[in-house]
């Protein structure tokens, strides 16, 4: 069942969020400093600006993606026959009908979403073509030595890492980007590894939004009623 409800391409293309991050002080240890490419693309501005102009242009074209999403979800739960919240290899089997409209649906899916995502790329492929420059500024600026990513550390001090720096010299130097891509454009396997990462952080910051909006809900639904005198 697993290919028959694979998530459609780039999933989660109507998010555009803002995502937040801990800002740490700016300095670096002894020459060694970390950063995070992708923590900085999400964050910038000409991608943020991006993402929300190629959500006004395809907004017809995602909604019509979130209702097919929300129809699949529907027909795949109609095929867990026996109520235990698995779908079994003879479930699928014995409804060829209802198969054939979830794969029928996902194919509109992503021929929906297929323009949406490249346009995509192609934002984060214009960063990525000047992001070096903004990191080489950044090391020259503090005098770094050597640049890791923050994984490559058990411990580090606070201050090593340098993302925020490299984003402030990001969104000087390329405060916008284009949204439409040219007719041949093809993305780098980097660039679409890239685009899959920023997806995976903003879903991620969305998630947390939703979990922290229902601990306020539940916690503001516990609240006395105010009594009358």
């Amino acid at each position: 069942m697993k290919n028959l409800l694979k998530p459609a391409l780039a999933a989660g293309l109507a998010m555009v969020v803002a995502v937040p991050m801990s800002a740490p002080a700016q300095a670096q240890v002894a020459g060694i400093a970390t950063s995070s490419p992708e923590s900085v693309l999400v964050r910038s501005e000409a991608r943020i600006a991006a993402y929300q102009a190629i959500n006004t242009t395809y907004a017809s074209q995602i909604q019509q993606v979130n209702t097919l999403r929300q129809e699949v979800q529907t027909l795949s739960q109609s095929l867990d026959t026996n109520s235990d919240q698995q779908i079994s290899q003879a479930e699928i089997d014995a409804n060829p009908s209802v198969r054939g409209q979830i794969e029928q649906k996902q194919q509109q899916v992503e021929t929906l979403t297929q323009p949406i995502a490249l346009a995509q790329y192609y934002v984060v492929e214009q960063i990525i073509n000047d992001y070096a420059n903004a990191q080489n500024q950044v090391i020259q600026n503090k005098n770094i030595q050597i640049m890791l990513t923050p994984e490559a550390f058990q411990y580090a001090a606070e201050g090593v890492d340098v993302s925020d720096d490299i984003l402030a010299v990001v969104n000087q130097r390329l405060p916008t980007v284009a949204t439409t891509p040219p007719a041949n454009f093809r993305p780098r396997q980097n660039t679409v590894q890239t685009h899959q990462s920023i997806q995976q952080i903003i879903l991620a910051a969305a998630q947390r939004a939703a979990i922290q909006q229902q601990q306020q809900q539940g916690a503001a639904a516990q609240q006395p009623a105010p009594t009358g005198r």
